[in-house]
């Protein structure tokens, strides 16, 4: 299988790292121009110094920019106003009691894990549907389905995102516009780490920390390891592609795999 996306323009929010930097890089080695974007300048251009670095020859171009705020998602567009390919992969996660999370948490998590990639959708989807080709994707996860118990403001927020981009994809049937969600499991970042420790014991060793993780938090997992970033990106190239032309409305699972009883 060759994916081909050269002539193509992707934007991937809140890719200065992690799981959004693996998809840069997945999306410019297959041949895309890749606008990397994250909150500040400074952090836009540590990561496009990084992923030039890490991939010679991917063309990458800075669009700084907070897409959880109106203004910042003006910046976005004014500096890209068409892309082809769009993945909303920004969001933020974090251990809190579920009787504590306040009404701004709530609106916070709401504003950057959901309406940053509605407010770009509706912002590109018009023009991806008059050229007759455009890939929206939405970085959902296993915890939508599966709703964690020490944050479920952020599973909330996710299985909006599933709500989301089935209705998107209605909204582009028929034009040659697919919309998809992907689901993705517990992944190995810098950000999962210092999670995995609020969780577990902070003495232990990554991997016995890792273990841990997955046996005591994560026990539907069939994988029982952390999904590696590059793993996500690899379904995403391929959802942002031509050989994907069939598959809209879907969520697609990158979650490592669930024991059937645990699932609702």
């Amino acid at each position: 299988m060759r994916i081909d996306l050269a002539g193509k323009t992707a934007l991937v929010t809140g890719s200065t790292r992690g799981i959004g930097a693996a998809i840069a890089t997945g999306l410019a080695r297959a041949g895309a121009r890749v606008a990397v974007n994250g909150r500040t300048e400074e952090s836009v251009d540590k990561a496009l110094d990084q992923l030039r670095d890490g991939t010679p020859g991917g063309d990458f171009v800075g669009v700084p920019g907070d897409v959880a705020t109106e203004d910042g998602t003006r910046a976005v567009l004014g500096a890209l106003p068409r892309t082809d390919i769009l993945c909303n992969n920004l969001g933020i996660f974090g251990v809190q009691p579920a009787l504590e999370i306040s009404d701004d948490e709530w609106r916070r998590y709401f504003e950057t894990n959901v309406l940053s990639g509605i407010r770009l959708t509706r912002a590109y989807l018009p023009g991806m549907t008059e050229r007759g080709f455009g890939r929206v994707q939405y970085i959902a996860s296993d915890s939508a389905v599966v709703i964690p118990a020490e944050m479920i403001h952020y599973g909330v927020s996710k299985t909006s995102l599933l709500a989301v981009a089935r209705g998107f994809a209605k909204a582009a049937a028929g034009t040659g516009v697919t919309v998809n969600s992907v689901l993705a499991g517990p992944t190995h970042t810098g950000g999962v780490e210092e999670f995995v420790y609020q969780l577990v014991d902070a003495d232990l060793p990554w991997e016995e920390a890792q273990r841990a993780f997955m046996r005591e938090h994560r026990p539907q997992s069939l994988l029982q390891r952390l999904i590696e970033p590059e793993e996500i990106a690899n379904m995403v190239v391929y959802l942002s592609s031509p050989l994907a032309s069939a598959t809209t409305g879907a969520a697609v699972r990158v979650d490592g795999g669930y024991i059937d009883s645990i699932v609702p």
